[in-house]
């Protein structure tokens, strides 16, 4: 399996990827990576590090192609490729293509990834790593141009297509092993309510079990893996205190909190409230294309406290829209209700199945045949 991996500067792909291949090696099998900037140095010795896209455009190409001519040459002594590269690049240049389509043709990746981040942390990244001025809006427009110019290539090569999140924890990884090394593991999208149970810890665990328990047994495309949507509530309380001016503390972490995994960097509230659009419009975007790219959806629904000590549903409107688009698209739609109020119409009506708790499904997708990997790997 041959894979072109994509993703904006700061991402940190080579890293992660090593990671995959690490993670790959425990599992018996072994993943060659093709890291395109560092063979494109190679060419290039006297290029000072950090320095090579401020190159003319005219020796960037004929380094990048030199690089690619080498990949083409060795990629078939192979079991499984990575290949590290990028679709676009946004610099002083402007935005300029970072691939050549003949040659993408030529190495025929199997599919094609487009890794992506929370959009604070590339941006810190960005600037620890390289001398130049970007902002958040900067970050964000360039994020989703990588993923555009991904896709379209996937499309006119007619090939998969997959968007990843690099994440902050291990199964991330392990959905990108599973991608190249057992792809044909059903591949899940873990559908849950997010921002507002972030105050809840008992809810938020019972969510990080549910996705714990699908990201063993399937390969998942996990919306909680980026969180932005927490970035920009923490800006707006800012704003309204009247501190639109200063800078927020942000320690990465795994979705909800629970688990820090990151130094601590500093993000200015302006320029985060600057991105208020364009959060809204990739999650809504970008989850959407989580579900495309799945083969069924996984709904938990908990129970709240409500009001007067009555409970209610934990179902938020991003749940109900990512139920009916998946319905829409004719993916399996599978739902965990925990509440004691029965379910509406609307999720009886489009849902393949309904179970009351996450054992229940898991005991249903085995006894269908669904999970084909039990117990072998990612444990």
């Amino acid at each position: 399996m041959r894979a072109l991996v994509t993703g904006q500067v700061g991402l940190g792909k080579k890293d992660y990827l090593e990671a995959v291949a690490d993670f790959a090696g425990s599992q018996g099998e072994s993943i060659k990576i093709f890291n395109i900037g560092d063979m494109m140095y190679q060419e290039g010795p006297d290029i000072r590090p950090g320095r090579i896209l401020d190159l003319p455009w005219s020796r960037l190409n004929s380094l990048r192609r030199a690089a690619f001519k080498d990949v083409i040459s060795q990629e078939k002594d192979h079991d499984h490729v990575l290949v590290n590269t990028h679709a676009t690049f946004r610099w002083r240049h402007g935005l300029f293509a970072a691939f050549d389509f003949d040659q993408v043709q030529q190495l025929n990746p199997d599919i094609f990834i487009c890794l992506v981040d929370n959009i604070e942390v590339v941006h810190h990244n960005l600037h620890r790593d390289h001398d130049i001025d970007a902002t958040l809006k900067d970050c964000m427009v360039w994020r989703e141009e990588e993923i555009l110019a991904t896709e379209m290539l996937a499309n006119a090569l007619n090939k998969p297509f997959y968007i990843l999140s690099k994440g902050r924890h291990e199964p991330t990884v392990q959905t990108a092993f599973r991608l190249l090394c057992r792809p044909d593991m059903r591949k899940v999208y873990p559908s849950f309510p997010m921002s507002h149970v972030v105050d809840m810890p008992d809810i938020l665990h019972e969510i990080d079990t549910f996705r714990a328990a699908l990201a063993e047994d399937f390969i998942t495309f996990d919306p909680g893996d980026v969180d932005e949507k927490l970035l920009l509530d923490r800006a707006v309380d800012a704003a309204k205190q009247g501190n639109v001016d200063q800078f927020l503390d942000v320690t990465p972490h795994t979705f909800g909190g629970s688990k820090a995994v990151g130094d601590t960097i500093r993000v200015s509230v302006r320029e985060v409230l600057d991105i208020a659009g364009d959060v809204d419009g990739q999650i809504y975007m970008r989850d959407f294309k989580l579900i495309d790219q799945s083969d069924m959806i996984v709904s938990l629904v908990p129970e709240l406290p409500g009001k007067d000590g009555k409970d209610i549903p934990g179902l938020s409107s991003g749940v109900e829209r990512e139920l009916q688009h998946a319905f829409e698209h004719t993916k399996d739609v599978y739902v965990v209700w925990k509440p004691k109020k029965a379910p509406s119409p609307f999720i009886t009506e489009t849902a393949t199945k309904i179970f009351t708790s996450t054992t229940e499904a898991l005991d249903h997708f085995e006894a269908q045949g669904m999970i084909t990997t039990k117990n072998l790997f990612g444990q």
